[in-house]
């Protein structure tokens, strides 16, 4: 019996350490960093906990709220109103010294005086970071009060999303701001444009992605801090017709762009401290000078065709170190001979289908035309070759890489990756392997260069 006791006094010890609240013993920080993890309106729900999670909320200094996750009057139908008043209220509540960030996802039949009290309320409470991203219904877009932002010295971060109309009739004020994303937003008139880009004196980031020029005609970017540009354009059928892009950007870095196709026409200026720049799917632009611009790069990664963009002759890129070409775009060799030649110090190639392609172009229609003489940079400065997704058994692929090969007189090492191939084929195992052996014959000098073939 008395064993019995003690065994019942340790199985009741047990029930009352289950039973304890250990998590609200943690000191605020951590259960903060804890509520940090948590979707803003599951944080909320914690203070119907206790009195020590009451307000514990209201001290977070990231807030989220998604209209998907409120009431709704239907399975279709989200309610607004209900949404609006949940935000306003939880914005009223917080207390937190400094409010780092505020996401906030809404329909765009959003009443715009709701939206513009919410960015009233961050913007005085000091936000850093704001995302508004306003999902279509019904094709309906919310309209920002231009008011708000005729000034502010404390948001850095500003992201834009879908459905939203931006009318600034004058310039803005946004004194801080580092970071600038506009994705599928909408611009009444150039103006507006010119005066969002004009009033961030502390721009360094901006992210655009447009379906053309369905809003204006001429997208100007003129903005002398900025460091980094990405442009991802998806054409769309209306709008001015085929638009153009003006990019004036003397501190300019790093370029990215994506989707120019069927434009009028795309002006780079002043690009004299390009460190990187990667143009993709470029096509039929009526006039540019987009490589012309780009001659001060130190690297350049180019996914496009020289049928397709008008390549400069008589230029030459004095700064590129690094170059990468994809090679099932359309006489993609004739563009690598025009490179070579116009880079003199160039010192890493990179060729690359990291597709595996099997549909490129007949290899009776494909024909290379090698520099007539061999380039500077490969007799006195090109160290490191890699080919991702070399096609051993087309000759014109084979054409190119014995002539690097042979004549880059600095290499120290080339990679050559082939796609690959099943161990029963055994008769295209030994074909490609007597290839790649002669890739090997042909080094300029195999004692200080690395060849390694790899599959893929």
């Amino acid at each position: 019996m008395e064993q019995k006791l003690r065994t019942d006094g340790l199985g009741s010890s047990n029930r009352d350490a289950v039973n304890e609240d250990r998590i609200s013993e943690l000191p605020d920080a951590l259960l903060l960093q804890i509520l940090s993890s948590l979707p803003t309106d599951n944080a909320i729900a914690t203070s119907v906990l206790s009195k020590r999670w009451r307000s514990l909320w209201t001290m977070l200094p990231k807030l989220k709220f998604d209209s998907d996750f409120n009431p709704v009057f239907d399975d279709d139908n989200i309610d607004p109103c209900m949404f609006s008043e949940n935000v306003y209220k939880s914005l009223s509540l917080h207390k937190a010294p400094v409010l780092e960030s505020l996401h906030l996802k809404f329909e765009g039949r959003t009443d715009c005086l709701d939206v513009g009290i919410w960015i009233a309320t961050a913007f005085a409470r000091g936000v850093r970071k704001l995302v508004l991203d306003s999902f279509y219904h019904e094709e309906q877009i919310v309209t920002l009060p231009s008011v708000l932002f005729s000034y502010n010295d404390t948001l850095e971060i500003l992201k834009l999303k879908n459905a939203i109309d931006l009318d600034f009739p004058s310039r803005v004020c946004l004194k801080s701001l580092r970071k600038l994303y506009l994705d599928q937003v909408h611009f009444k008139d150039e103006e507006s444009v010119c005066n969002l880009f004009c009033g961030c004196p502390s721009l360094e980031d901006l992210f655009v992605h447009r379906y053309g020029n369905v809003d204006v005609a001429t997208f100007t970017i003129a903005v002398p801090s900025l460091q980094r540009l990405t442009i991802e354009d998806l054409r769309s059928e209306g709008g001015y017709g085929n638009g153009s892009y003006v990019i004036n950007a003397p501190a300019l870095k790093y370029l990215n762009i994506d989707g120019f196709n069927d434009i009028e026409s795309c002006l780079i200026e002043k690009a004299l401290e390009l460190v990187e720049a990667k143009i993709s799917n470029v096509s039929d632009i009526t006039n540019e000078n987009i490589l012309e611009s780009l001659t001060s790069a130190k690297r350049l990664i180019l996914h496009l065709s020289p049928l397709e963009v008008k390549v400069p002759t008589g230029k030459i890129f004095h700064r590129l170190v690094c170059l990468e070409l994809r090679t099932y775009e359309r006489e993609w060799w004739n563009l690598l001979s025009i490179m070579l030649d116009s880079s003199p110090k160039l010192q890493i190639l990179k060729l690359t289908d990291v597709y595996l392609h099997n549909d490129k172009q007949n290899p009776d229609v494909r024909k290379w035309n090698p520099p007539k003489c061999a380039p500077e940079c490969l007799l006195f400065h090109l160290e490191t070759f890699v080919w991702i997704g070399y096609e051993w058994q087309r000759g014109d692929e084979k054409e190119v890489a014995t002539y690097i090969l042979e004549n880059a007189r600095q290499l120290k090492k080339a990679t050559i990756s082939t796609k690959r191939i099943e161990r029963e084929m055994l008769e295209k195992l030994e074909k490609r392997r007597e290839m790649l052996n002669e890739l090997a014959s042909v080094l300029w000098d195999p004692n200080s260069c690395h060849l390694v073939f790899e599959s893929t």
